[in-house]
């Protein structure tokens, strides 16, 4: 059987069940294209998942690759696949119920898949597909965000703020954050025009009511923002599903994400990318044997931008 070198978890539970080994090299269905993996990033949905978070929402067999965004090159794709060839530089979300990107490669529906952006190189494309989806699925097709509109994002330092910033400036939007007072530049760098020291200052003190709130915290953050959401709004959250009580009563509306993989907004994240107007934030790069770690890191809440593991040197 042919093998690679893997990050599975064999069962549920600390960063201490990432296990750096051998494992089966993947097979590709009709459809499928096989990705020579040189970079994956971390995200939070890594370690939830990891701990048993998802049990009963996604149920999966172990051991398990871990780790959902990913750039690469194409090494081999499935009969079915006309879009895609040996050699071709991509990247994707892939498909989050099967094995992951935490590997030397990766089986992945060429419909999940996208050209990376030209201009960047493997480390800051991996860093793009979850984090940006879900800020694109956030703004704009859960939240409606257009041109001249106010938008408050939590965390806007972060893997998805930073990339919610920089899409609702590009958008035309009026863009406040939150962040603590060492992120506050960084965050106007992005193209915010205000960003609130959530350290010192309550939010809900410090701005008008706005016609998006977009919640990547949750819990009594999220309770808070219902005093800053315009009447007709919309507060969405990746973290937990708002309350629809509440949201009646302050005559707005409210939706929880959970994304899906999404090539069509990947090409297009692509071409801003290469045109400028939106860059990958990476703060760490380990090798893949250093999981543990990035991890570690991850689960601190106090990065800026993106984790990244360089899997092909």
């Amino acid at each position: 059987m042919a093998t690679m070198k893997a990050v599975r978890i064999h069962t549920y539970g600390g960063p201490e069940v990432l296990t750096y080994e051998e494992a089966p090299l993947p097979e590709i269905a009709a459809d499928d294209v096989l990705i020579r993996v040189h970079a994956a990033a971390v995200n939070p949905v890594d370690w939830k998942i990891r701990e048993g978070y998802l049990q009963g929402f996604i149920d999966y067999d172990l051991p398990l690759v871990l780790g959902w965004d990913v750039s690469g090159v194409v090494e081999a794709v499935g009969a079915g696949v006309t879009t895609f060839k040996p050699g071709d530089q991509v990247y994707s979300r892939p498909n989050i119920q099967r094995d992951g990107a935490y590997a030397e490669y990766i089986a992945v529906k060429a419909s999940e898949v996208a050209f990376k952006p030209k201009t960047v190189d493997h480390i800051h494309a991996a860093a793009v597909p979850l984090a940006g989806i879900t800020a694109w699925h956030c703004l704009f097709e859960a939240g409606g965000l257009t041109a001249g509109q106010r938008v408050l994002i939590h965390a806007a330092a972060g893997g998805v703020g930073s990339y919610a910033v920089q899409f609702a400036h590009w958008k035309g939007a009026n863009v406040i954050g939150t962040a603590s007072a060492r992120n506050r530049d960084f965050v106007l760098e992005l193209g915010a025009n205000q960003v609130i020291d959530y350290q010192t200052t309550p939010f809900e003190d410090a701005i008008e009511p706005v016609d998006v709130v977009f919640d990547t915290i949750g819990g009594e953050v999220q309770e808070r923002s219902w005093q800053v959401v315009k009447p007709g709004g919309m507060l969405v959250s990746i973290v937990s599903t708002p309350s629809e009580e509440k949201a009646a009563a302050h005559h707005c509306r409210s939706a929880y994400v959970f994304i899906q993989p999404r090539a069509d907004w990947l090409t297009e994240m692509a071409h801003l990318m290469d045109a400028g107007q939106v860059k990958s934030i990476v703060e760490t790069v380990l090798p893949l044997s250093q999981v543990v770690e990035a991890h570690h890191l991850s689960q601190s809440g106090r990065t800026r931008g993106k984790i990244v593991l360089q899997v092909k040197e």
